[in-house]
């Protein structure tokens, strides 16, 4: 409940989009976090393992889809990730990028607010009425489609959209190298390098996600939101 897994199951991403995301890898995704969560709390391990952890569950489709090599089997088993890993702690799983993006792109603005909720407790406020969604197609002059950071920055000169979205847009920026379904990329929907920085709710910089992991690793409003959300 706390992590949203409740809701992979109604999040289907386009299939021609994502033509290799399917019920099997959902399911997959779904129980690698379940056994990553249940190996922190039975091996009482530090509570900054759920930020940092170097290892993680797969089989062989889970570990096809973040590209870890040498695994077969439907099997589940823990595997040591290298330093460098973006699958570390719960921001590399799946599916969590899986349902906090919408079904054909990625979404900066729900992954800002699933981190503000689930990991500061710094909940925003729900949406202004009649906001226009964010258009998907727009193009610039050139007729070069706008980037996300570009649509994103046109649609927070809205001056009723531009408080929260500050704040939502800069965090979920962090998880730009993870495209709709979770895996890792380098390049964005434009073509793009991937640029997953941005800035702390305090204003701090991060140049991208290992700084991010580092800042909330670090934050008392992670500890605190941990253990409000362990209460509830």
């Amino acid at each position: 409940q706390w992590l949203y897994l409740r809701n992979l199951e109604a999040n289907v991403p386009v299939q021609a989009v994502f033509p290799n995301f399917d019920d099997t890898l959902r399911e997959g995704l779904r129980r690698e976090t379940e056994l990553f969560f249940s190996s922190v709390v039975r091996e009482d391990r530090s509570a900054l393992d759920l930020l940092n952890a170097d290892y993680t569950y797969v089989n062989d489709r889970v570990a096809q889809h973040y590209g870890i090599p040498n695994i077969q089997g439907n099997h589940f088993r823990r595997v040591q990730l290298p330093p460098d890993s973006p699958r570390r702690g719960l921001l590399g799983k799946g599916s969590i990028l899986v349902v906090t993006s919408q079904p054909d792109r990625t979404s900066p603005v729900l992954r800002g607010k699933w981190v503000l909720t689930n990991l500061l407790g710094a909940e925003p406020p729900p949406p202004p009425a009649n906001v226009p969604p964010l258009d998907a197609t727009k193009a610039t002059a050139g007729g070069r489609l706008l980037s996300m950071r570009q649509r994103l920055a046109q649609h927070r000169a809205n001056p009723a959209c531009s408080r929260c979205h500050t704040m939502m847009d800069s965090i979920g920026f962090a998880l730009e190298s993870f495209d709709g379904v979770g895996r890792y990329r380098t390049f964005d929907e434009v073509g793009d390098p991937v640029d997953a920085s941005g800035v702390l709710p305090d204003g701090s910089p991060f140049g991208g996600l290992d700084q991010f992991r580092a800042a909330l690793a670090s934050s008392d409003l992670f500890r605190q939101t941990l253990a409000e959300k362990l209460m509830v």
